[in-house]
């Protein structure tokens, strides 16, 4: 079921679907996207086994868009995704995709925002609706025929909308559509509770899995570094201050990124060039060239660009995008420690992309170690270094050689000999920073790791002995966190996942930011953010789990 390369085009698909998609830069279709989008366009159901970061968001968005018509105002497709930020997400990407399809429209439905514009927008026509399970069925209450015109399902990450606790929306949902509807499944992992769903609400359904097949190799160190997408050049830079290298290759995602970042690298002084899929093959082979022989020492390439580049020069890599799947990022970083070298491969990853870094370890075996970004004393040591070491070769002769002339100098300029070492050190280093005040005006605001916190502070069921369900005092809080209470409890049918749940798609809340929640027989206590809570409150006031309010308030614990 693979497909010959040729890009996009070679897929059938409309060619301003194409056009939009070239448009964003991205030049090659990955695995999976190379076996879905032929089985979505000829209307089948589909079971997608593949990892987040694969590319399975355009994997079903291309095809999808290749049927909708836009001339019916009406909803057609329906994507359900588990989280409010993976519906932000998946939107934004249908939105870029549909840029030369006039007429269609896309409408994200989450927790968090007014119900009002979004069953609006569902009325007034928009083709594809982007939801969360348990906002979409807040809609379906008050109006049970929005899913009557949808003829494509897609659930993305189904697996995590299980452990979220949302089978008993997912049923409202299904029994809400036409049964002759085309219905696609991803999910990274198949447990027999999504097996269910599929025997009982997919059609014949063709497979498609993406295997981890390559481990990485030892001879390489490998480390992330957190940063916020818009401040990724500023991280390379200072990166590259204190990291020794002989050659290094970067890889971005898109052509015009390579383009951005070698630019930045050039006005900074380093010898570096773009390498991309535009680029014609004489001129990527001159670029090769010259990073063997020494002319370069940085290449920004994509994937595409950079496959079979064996270069022994080449010491680090870094990973500045995220590479599309845990195949790509064992191939990125195999462009370094060739033929049992050693060399080092940097990751940098915002906090969204956390999540595929945990998928990268887990796929290759090997603990990707985080670092932080070097502080004004390091990057300070790294320059005197490297003027030492510019210097350090020129000093031997060089008082027999130009002593004479430096007498002169002084005497003509009137001058000490250390103020015209001074002068001269200023013109060799063209007025870089050699002080720690000035390096650290210069520096970036990049930040280092957000707190994890250990088992004790993730969101779990604590599941207390049923005897002492009721008696047992609350755990300590964690500081910066509130305890709140809800009268729903364990007789009522909940657990801690229902809770986490509702919180993460009402509320709007990243998953790291809900501390521990306790299900007692008759009621819950669940640790949220102490900032900002009565506005979070405010948000959760009409939230339902498993049919009934949540009624979350500030426990006072006296």
């Amino acid at each position: 079921m693979t497909q010959e390369t040729g890009g996009f085009a070679a897929l059938d698909l409309h060619p301003n679907i194409v056009a939009a998609v070239i448009a964003t830069g991205y030049e090659e279709p990955s695995a999976i996207q190379q076996q879905s989008i032929p089985i979505i366009l000829a209307g089948h159901d589909m079971i997608g086994q593949a990892q987040t970061g694969t590319g399975k968001t355009a994997a079903f968005a291309l095809p999808i868009l290749n049927r909708i018509d836009p001339a019916k105002r009406e909803p057609q497709a329906l994507i359900l995704a588990p989280t409010r930020e993976l519906a932000l997400q998946v939107a934004t990407a249908f939105e870029t995709y549909a840029k030369q399809m006039p007429g269609v429209t896309v409408v994200a439905v989450y927790g968090g925002a007014p119900m009002g514009p979004q069953l609006k927008a569902i009325r007034n026509g928009a083709q594809i609706v982007v939801a969360t399970p348990g906002r979409l069925c807040d809609h379906l209450r008050r109006d049970e025929k929005v899913l009557a015109t949808v003829n494509h399902l897609v659930l993305d990450e189904a697996d995590e909308m299980l452990k979220l606790g949302f089978m008993d929306d997912l049923e409202v949902i299904f029994k809400a559509m036409p049964e002759s509807r085309q219905t696609v499944l991803f999910s990274a992992t198949l447990p027999q509770s999504i097996r269910a769903i599929a025997e009982r609400h997919l059609k014949d359904p063709k497979h498609v899995k993406i295997q981890s097949k390559t481990q990485t190799v030892t001879a390489i160190e490998q480390a992330h570094l957190l940063v916020h997408a818009d401040q990724k050049t500023s991280a390379v830079l200072s990166l590259l201050e204190v990291e020794d290298f002989d050659a290094l290759i970067m890889f971005v995602r898109t052509k015009q990124a390579t383009l951005d970042l070698a630019s930045a690298l050039e006005a900074k002084g380093y010898k570096a060039a773009a390498l991309n899929g535009d680029i014609a093959q004489n001129q990527r082979e001159r670029v090769i060239d010259s990073l063997k022989d020494g002319r370069l020492d940085i290449v920004v390439a994509t994937d595409v660009a950079a496959r079979g580049l064996d270069v022994p020069r080449i010491t680090h890599v870094f990973n500045v995008d995220m590479p599309y799947d845990p195949e790509s990022y064992v191939h990125r970083i195999g462009r370094t420690g060739r033929a049992g070298r050693e060399g080092r491969a940097l990751l940098l990853v915002t906090p969204r992309e956390r999540r595929m870094l945990q998928v990268i370890e887990r796929v290759t075996g090997q603990k990707v170690a985080e670092v932080r970004l070097p502080d004004s004393q390091a990057v300070l040591d790294a320059r005197i270094k490297k003027l030492t070491n510019s210097l350090a070769p020129l000093v031997a002769d060089a008082e027999a050689s130009h002593g004479d002339l430096l007498d002169r100098l002084t005497a003509d300029i009137g001058c000490t000999p250390r103020a015209l070492a001074a002068a001269l050190l200023r013109k060799a280093t063209n007025g870089q920073a050699l002080t720690l005040a000035a390096i650290e005006k210069e520096r970036p605001l990049v930040p280092n790791s957000a707190p994890r916190g250990d088992r004790a502070d993730r969101p779990s069921g604590d599941r207390p002995d049923r005897g002492d369900r009721e008696r047992r005092a609350p755990m300590p809080l964690a500081e910066g966190r509130a305890r709140c209470r809800t009268a729903l409890g364990a007789r009522d049918g909940i657990a801690a996942k229902n809770l986490l749940g509702a919180i993460l798609n009402e509320g709007g809340l990243a998953r790291e930011a809900i501390g521990r929640i306790q299900v007692r027989d008759s009621f819950s206590l669940v640790e949220l953010p102490e900032d900002g809570l009565e506005r979070l409150l405010a948000k959760l006031k009409d939230t339902r789990v498993a049919g009934k309010q949540l009624k979350l308030r500030r426990y006072r614990e006296d």
